[in-house]
């Protein structure tokens, strides 16, 4: 890959009548997509999503692109495009309005009312929005901008296709091509080969699946499934998946209706976003079906079913909450059966295993994607990225959305079908389009921005490293007091620990041995605490980690009397 070699610097000035392509997130990791557009001094957005942080990442609570490189031309943003309403599409956004609150927002009707409500959450009401739907072309500035409808795990989901002066740019979203969708909206591959050709200059497609032989299985293959789960259980059924995926709530409510279940959905998210869905005529409910979840208990168990959030393993959400056996309402019976109609997003197996785990323990069945077809991913597989490479011809490929091994994969399929040009990026490395030939131009300096509570950006990866550090190894105080007059020990040290099982005794040995140090580093000179706070960890914790074998962290503290 082409990041973050050290022979690529800042791009030079893009030259008149050239694209600029720079990704600041997405590209190298699954989330946090965002990618930024620049022609004729001017930038277009394409998302704004959030990553969620994995254990290495102790009290963060989402990670965001680095805006850093466009903060000093916000000024100059013509629009943010939306192509669906998943999170690592979309839950960036607040933040970057929190920046400049009038940058128009151009979506789908449920994209930008998902979005809607975490605008709310944020205060940000006075926002410009501009619905789309497939079909429609509007111009920002230099960009002309015609959205083509594409298949998803979400409704409403689009692909975009950039026109400027330096040509034309199809940038998939996320996207697969399932032939017989649950809400008959398939990808429109009659517009994908329109495109091509028109002549498609730059092709950023969609790598998650590439390494995925075939085709990506319909959403209706699971319908079985779920229907077996309603047939053999005779008590309450929790069923867990994305609180985004209508269409799997869809068939939850069908099935429900005809086993005279009632359904409830359980988690914040849930109910915000399939009242959403409801609302707007994606999610169709059928009379009477759903009930208050706090009306359950006045329910037989065998009329019961609960939609519920925390299908990866999410600490407070609902479902974790359930199999802890700390939720306000909901408590697991003996043979009520769990259906995680959901995949493990990389990162996140542990933290599913370890509710599955509860959840047995408490009694209940577990039907997961290792022991049931009870859920299909949202992306194309190959021979899906083969049938568009073939459709579309591009003259350049950019593969987005994957970790390095999804990028390469696409880039391989590119080359299979004939694409001589394919650009491998990661975040923060700019590609130019110019005379209809894509190259790497240079790089912009582009991290992890981390969201801690209400900090933004204020976390660093040193912090982080304190934290790991703390969590993994414990910490140890040593508190010295030095009389300033003679300039030796007065009393001390005081050694306590945390976090390990030491006996009282157990810091006698090198109780001595830093008083020597401190002594001597003032004997050498040593005029401030801090250099005296140096030696005491050096000393201390030279004799930890060689007796004890362990890297707490130390925190020395010396007093002048």
């Amino acid at each position: 890959m082409s990041h973050p070699h050290p022979e690529l610097t800042e791009p030079g000035k893009l030259p008149k009548g050239g694209l600029r392509v720079t990704p600041l997130g997405g590209l190298g990791e699954v989330g946090r997509n965002m990618t930024v557009f620049e022609y004729d001094g001017r930038l277009l957005i394409v998302d704004c999503g959030v990553l969620f942080p994995e254990e290495q990442q102790p009290g963060v609570d989402l990670i965001l692109p680095d805006f850093g490189p466009i903060r000093d031309r916000l000024g100059d943003v013509e629009a943010l495009v939306l192509t669906h309403g998943h999170e690592d599409h979309i839950g960036a956004t607040p933040y970057l309005l929190r920046e400049r609150q009038d940058i128009p927002l151009v979506g789908s009707e449920l994209t930008l009312a998902l979005l809607g409500s975490k605008l709310r959450e944020h205060r940000l009401r006075e926002t410009v929005q501009h619905k789309v739907r497939e079909g429609d072309t509007i111009s920002f500035g230099p960009f002309e901008l015609e959205f083509v409808a594409v298949n998803h795990s979400i409704p409403d989901a689009l692909a975009v296709a950039i026109r400027t002066g330096a040509g034309l740019v199809l940038h998939t979203g996320d996207f697969k091509m399932d032939q017989l969708p649950l809400d008959g909206r398939i990808t429109d591959l009659r517009a994908f080969a329109r495109l091509g050709e028109e002549g498609v200059d730059l092709f950023l497609t969609d790598s998650t699946n590439a390494e995925v032989p075939g085709f990506t299985t319909a959403e209706k293959k699971i319908s079985p499934a779920i229907e077996q789960v309603f047939r053999e259980s005779d008590q309450r059924i929790i069923v867990a998946c994305f609180a985004s995926h209508v269409h799997r709530v869809q068939q939850v409510l069908d099935s429900a209706v005809a086993h005279g279940r009632k359904v409830a959905y359980v988690g914040r998210s849930m109910v915000r976003n399939m009242q959403i869905a409801s609302d707007l005529g994606y999610l169709h409910v059928p009379e009477d079906v759903i009930v208050d979840a706090k009306e359950l208990a006045e329910l037989p168990p065998e009329k019961v079913v609960m939609v519920s959030t925390g299908s990866q393993g999410e600490p407070m959400s609902a479902l974790s909450r359930i199999a802890n056996g700390t939720h306000n309402f909901v408590h697991i019976e003996p043979g009520d059966t769990v259906l995680l109609a959901s995949s493990l997003i990389p990162g996140n197996e542990n933290s599913v295993y370890r509710v599955i785990n509860g959840l047995a323990r408490l009694g209940a069945n577990v039907v997961h994607k290792g022991n049931a077809l009870v859920h299909v991913s949202g992306h194309a597989s190959a021979g899906e990225l083969l049938y568009c490479y073939n459709i579309v011809r591009p003259r350049n490929v950019m593969p987005v959305h994957g970790e390095v091994r999804h990028l390469l994969a696409n880039g391989d399929l590119a080359r299979q079908t004939g694409v001589e040009s394919v650009v491998y990026a990661e975040d923060g490395v700019v590609v130019d389009l110019i005379d209809g030939k894509a190259e790497i131009a240079g790089k912009v300096e582009c991290g992890y921005v981390f969201v801690d509570g209400t900090t933004v950006g204020d976390v660093t990866e040193s912090e982080l490293k304190d934290r790991r550090i703390l969590g993994e190894e414990g910490f140890v105080s040593i508190i010295v007091v030095v009389d300033s007059v003679n300039g030796t020990v007065a009393s001390g040290p005081e050694i306590h620990a945390r976090g390990h099982a030491w006996p009282d005794n157990a810091f006698d040995p090198i109780k001595q041995p830093i008083v020597k140090a401190v002594n001597r580093a003032i004997s050498e000179g040593a005029t401030d605490t801090y250099q005296l706070q140096q030696a005491i960890r050096r000393t201390f914790g030279r004799w930890v980690s060689s007796t004890h074998r362990r890297r707490p962290m130390i925190i020395p503290v010396v007093i002048e009397a």
